[in-house]
């Protein structure tokens, strides 16, 4: 166990707007929300999965619809509370800790404000690795880990509880609540032993944003290598193309933002143009017409000067990126986790091949 205090979040947040690829939310605006709990509340205990009994309740707390809603709504302290009794009530048992559902700008710092706010320890795991815009697109529904009892509430106070017949149903019914109230609301949902805890979820995930967020802060302190290089090596990353930032198509539809970002070369690449489509997260990278990555492995675009992570609602023209390539979590390229969240369940005419294969050449 260790405490998370201020100067963690900042590097928590960078870090996991990093692997959000583009979704999860503004980092900023959750960062604030996380900030503003532990200066009123006090520094949140993180704790290693394995500190945790396989009898004990954890519950996730996040964000649901088209993250640049939220930029315009906020959460306000007092939905933690709500959702985190309805939970515990329908549910029967008493909640013994809080944990982020992804990693994303929004959804990484919702978790660390929830526990600030409500005492509860945070555990150091997620059910993604990365972030993905539908309900159902966790480790845990490979794992038959059910999401519901999930409880929804919004600004104005609204609330309701789930139960349904299966994953997609959820996300199903909670985005058409979600469009209701706004196309933003705060959710608890996938409460569960630690025993499914430990068997399906993403290890250590927010220590790795802490680190990656590190290494971008310090990215210029690279010694020998350029801080292109210094980057590419902290992340285990692909560089996919450089390039300025020619057109953005971008609609909020269905509680989700969809588009695509078209890029001109620059640099090694002038001359060259690229194409990423995303829906909340990046989902495919397409350079001078030739596939180089596409989801569950995670396509980020980062500024070509500081490496912070730009994310799809803040992609515009003129701006310079370096779209990198990030392998996904080993569950996500098995035959369950492509069919969740491969390429043909987004429209994507193409199959499934990891990042690093794609990149030999």
């Amino acid at each position: 166990m260790r405490k998370i205090g201020i100067s963690d979040i900042e590097d928590i947040a960078l870090g996991a707007a990093l692997l959000g690829a583009g979704g999860g939310g503004d980092p900023y605006i959750g960062k604030l929300l996380a900030i503003g709990a532990v200066k009123e509340c006090g520094e949140v205990s993180l704790i290693d999965v394995d500190e945790l009994s396989d009898d004990d309740v954890v519950v996730p707390v996040a964000s649901v619809g088209a993250p640049t809603i939220l930029t315009e709504k906020g959460v306000g302290s007092n939905e933690f509370t709500k959702l985190i009794d309805m939970v515990g009530s329908y549910y029967g048992k008493k909640i013994t800790a809080i944990m982020p559902i992804e990693a994303g700008g929004v959804n990484s710092m919702l978790p660390i404000a929830a526990a600030a706010r409500l005492g509860l320890p945070m555990v150091d795991v997620d059910g993604m690795g990365r972030a993905f815009p539908e309900i159902q697109m966790v480790t845990f529904t490979i794992g038959g880990v059910k999401s519901t009892p999930m409880a929804l509430v919004d600004e104005k106070g609204n609330s309701c509880i789930f139960e349904t017949i299966t994953n997609k149903w959820t996300e199903e019914l909670a985005r058409a609540v979600t469009m209701s109230c706004g196309a933003s609301v705060s959710v608890s949902l996938y409460p569960m032993s630690g025993k499914q805890m430990k068997e399906f979820g993403v290890r250590g995930i927010v220590t790795k944003s802490e680190r990656l967020g590190r290494a971008i802060r310090t990215v210029k302190d690279s010694g020998d290598q350029t801080p292109e290089e210094h980057f590419l090596e902290m992340t285990e990353g692909y560089k996919l193309f450089k390039g300025k930032i020619a057109d953005v198509l971008r609609e909020t539809r269905a509680g989700f933002n969809f588009g695509k970002v078209v890029l001109e070369g620059i640099g090694e690449d002038k001359g060259g143009h690229a194409e990423v489509d995303f829906q909340n997260e990046n989902l495919c990278a397409t350079v001078n017409g030739e596939i180089l990555a596409t989801t569950p492995d995670l396509i980020c675009l980062v500024d070509t000067e500081t490496f912070t992570p730009v994310p799809t609602d803040a992609l515009k023209y003129g701006k310079r990126v370096l779209v990198v390539g990030l392998p996904c979590y080993h569950l996500w390229r098995t035959e369950k986790g492509i069919e969740l969240v491969g390429p043909r369940y987004f429209g994507l005419d193409t199959d499934y091949i990891p990042v690093e294969e794609r990149c030999k050449g």
